[in-house]
């Protein structure tokens, strides 16, 4: 008997040099504006995000595990422009929402139009004869040590409620997984609505790709990621300098929960 998430999902994408110029070009900008506007500790978060993904995708998935390929490409460039890529984009949506940004909607905005519409330029722009970048990997082998990771990683946080008496300072479990979810389905969907992901395989496996991926690549290290957000955020600023009053994980905790999203102003 096997799972649907052990049946050996193909993370497939194709697309033309075309689309890795006008994403690069992007994703510069966007750190620039990060900078620009002074968020440097998600900005750091993001590159930080950019090189694990890169760790994981070629050193893990290719070298480990062999389940990466790749035709009309070299692998290494481009599994490292798709880390960047994707692992600045969506730990920089993350902190955002883990932050509560005043500009939250804006950024999310930014990024997700751009994962819908950059396919759709790069179509525009590339030529008839230009040999497509194929790349794919297997799933269905290690989905089982990440289900067991993202296992251990919420049920942490869930015996941590269970066992912390101020409600205050107990993790909002639904909140950190609707964001994973959300984290991860905008970059899937952005993929399948261009054209890029699994182009050529048919509707069922398309969607089973986006659900899988969405549910789990994504959400299986967000308690570790809203911890990492807690701890650096208990002492330091978003512009790295250092608070003036220092908390504990819990305080911090606790504040993040109080905390709201803005709302824009009543006219």
């Amino acid at each position: 008997m096997s799972s649907l998430l052990s049946s050996g999902i193909i993370a497939q994408r194709v697309f033309s040099p075309v689309y890795i110029i006008l994403d690069s070009v992007f994703i510069v900008a966007f750190l620039a504006a990060l900078i620009a506007r002074k968020r440097f500790m998600t900005a750091l978060f993001a590159v930080f995000g950019g090189v694990l993904y890169m760790i994981v995708d070629y050193g893990i998935f290719h070298l480990a595990l062999h389940t990466r390929s790749i035709e009309n490409g070299d692998l290494f460039w481009v599994l490292l422009w798709m880390s960047m890529s994707y692992g600045i984009t969506n730990f920089a949506l993350i902190w955002i929402w883990l932050g509560k940004d005043e500009h939250y909607k804006e950024y999310t905005a930014a990024i997700w139009i751009w994962w819908i519409c950059c396919p759709m330029l790069s179509e525009t722009f590339t030529g008839s004869d230009t040999a497509l970048i194929k790349i794919q990997r297997t799933t269905g082998s290690y989905h089982g040590y990440m289900a067991l990771f993202m296992v251990i990683s919420y049920f942490a946080v869930i015996v941590y409620n269970l066992i912390q008496k101020d409600k205050d300072k107990r993790f909002n479990i639904v909140w950190l997984f609707v964001l994973g979810v959300l984290a991860q389905l905008g970059w899937e969907a952005g993929l399948l609505i261009g054209g890029i992901r699994s182009a050529d395989f048919d509707p069922f496996t398309k969607i089973m790709t986006l659900i899988t991926n969405s549910l789990v690549e994504t959400n299986l290290g967000m308690p570790a990621i809203y911890c990492i957000f807690l701890l650096l955020t208990a002492r330091f600023t978003e512009n790295l300098k250092k608070r003036d009053l220092k908390v504990s994980f819990t305080e911090r905790l606790k504040e993040s929960n109080l905390a709201r999203y803005p709302k824009r102003a009543k006219q």
